[in-house]
């Protein structure tokens, strides 16, 4: 088993009693990323407003070259960043078709940049949504497929659903059933937490994650992938986006040909560099994708193997141990889940909770070492 913790040493030593398992919603951040938060601040000092040639030319193709190699696609300039993936969402139902309202498909298990915006449109009837239930998560995607195959103007699914764990396979399916339909892929829950292949998919997809979360970059640095010739023209656009169309039709708001159709305006690049040494720290390391799941699941079988006595059940765990198709965090649907999870705080542990069902996530910072501590303690709780 993996002991990383070494290199997580200014996020764990500042404050060494605290066991975190929040590892769903905000991972500790390697050290390497501190030198780099401090690089944007430098490159800043010395280059002034000439920083963004640097920052939008080198740093930038350095980190759609990690971030490609990662999702396995074939051009990393179909990558595009923005601070948060809300600002996708607005370009994206931006460019859905006008004179009626959208019709868009999508789970009841979305997370909250896309189902509060989606929520709020339809409160005045700009847009017609259809929500399958995730439940049961087996027959999941052959829902969805059937479903799409009714016809939309866009399908957003998340890979690895956010309020239960469950990570859905064979997502080609989906795309073939989606027709036209504009196809999103939310990967957040999947991105460097287990291994992402869009090979066959690069053409047909958008998909979109970020550095917060399991990449451990932090804040204000998440992607877009851009399939080549799906939404050439945002209506929600920034003046980046215009890089490279200077050969476009004149007359015209023009727009670059490659991902950076999708680009927004002027944001805080510090979020490049923390990333970017994220990832080569991942490289230096020897680490994949696959490596941190296997890590993370054996932490979990660990875990729910040890829960007798602390008073929670691996029977009401939403996704079991025993289902392969899950992400890195456990998800317990209990009644008394506020109350359960305002105990484990008050005793140093770090959990997450949407509504009843509480999560546990497991990362590369941690080994068997915190979870016996994390038995132990709630064992302590429950006496």
């Amino acid at each position: 088993m993996l002991d990383l913790r070494a290199h997580f040493s200014r996020f764990l030593g500042a404050e060494p009693d605290r066991l975190h398992f929040a590892a769903h919603s905000h991972h500790p951040w390697p050290d390497v990323t501190r030198a780099a938060q401090l690089a944007a601040w430098d490159v800043a000092a010395r280059l002034q407003d000439d920083k963004w040639v640097e920052i939008l030319g080198p740093v930038l193709d350095g980190l759609r070259v990690k971030v490609a190699r990662e999702l396995c696609l074939p051009d990393p300039r179909t990558l595009v960043f923005a601070p948060n993936t809300h600002e996708f969402v607005v370009r994206i139902l931006s460019s859905l078709p006008t004179g009626r309202p959208p019709r868009i498909l999508t789970t009841d298990a979305e997370f909250h940049s896309l189902t509060r915006q989606l929520a709020r449109l339809e409160e005045e009837g700009l847009v017609q949504v259809t929500r399958v239930p995730t439940a049961p998560h087996e027959t999941c995607l052959e829902r969805l497929a059937a479903t799409a195959r009714q016809g939309f103007d866009l399908v957003w699914v998340s890979e690895v659903f956010f309020s239960s764990g469950f990570a859905l396979e064979g997502l080609e399916a989906l795309a073939e059933a989606a027709g036209e339909a504009v196809l999103v892929l939310d990967g957040y829950h999947a991105f460097m937490a287990r291994p992402v292949d869009l090979s066959r998919l690069a053409s047909r997809a958008f998909y979109t994650a970020g550095g917060y979360k399991y990449a451990m970059g932090g804040e204000g640095c998440c992607f877009l992938h851009c399939p080549p010739g799906w939404l050439p023209r945002p209506r929600a656009t920034g003046w980046y986006a215009a890089f490279g169309a200077l050969a476009g039709p004149q007359g015209e708001v023009g727009y670059a040909g490659d991902g950076w159709r999708f680009m927004g305006a002027t944001f805080d690049p510090s979020g490049l560099y923390r990333l970017s040494a994220a990832l080569g720290w991942f490289d230096a390391q020897g680490l994949t994708a696959a490596m941190v799941r296997d890590h993370a699941h054996a932490l979990q079988a660990r875990f729910v193997g040890g829960l007798g006595d602390t008073g929670l059940e691996p029977a009401a765990l939403v996704v079991p141990l025993d289902e392969k198709r899950r992400g890195n965090f456990l998800t317990f649907d209990l009644p008394d889940a506020e109350v359960f999870q305002a105990r484990l705080a008050a005793a140093g542990i770090v959990t997450d909770r949407r509504a009843t069902r509480l999560r546990f996530g497991f990362g590369i910072y941690q080994t068997a070492a915190e979870v016996d501590a994390l038995l132990d303690r709630m064992r302590g709780i429950a006496a």
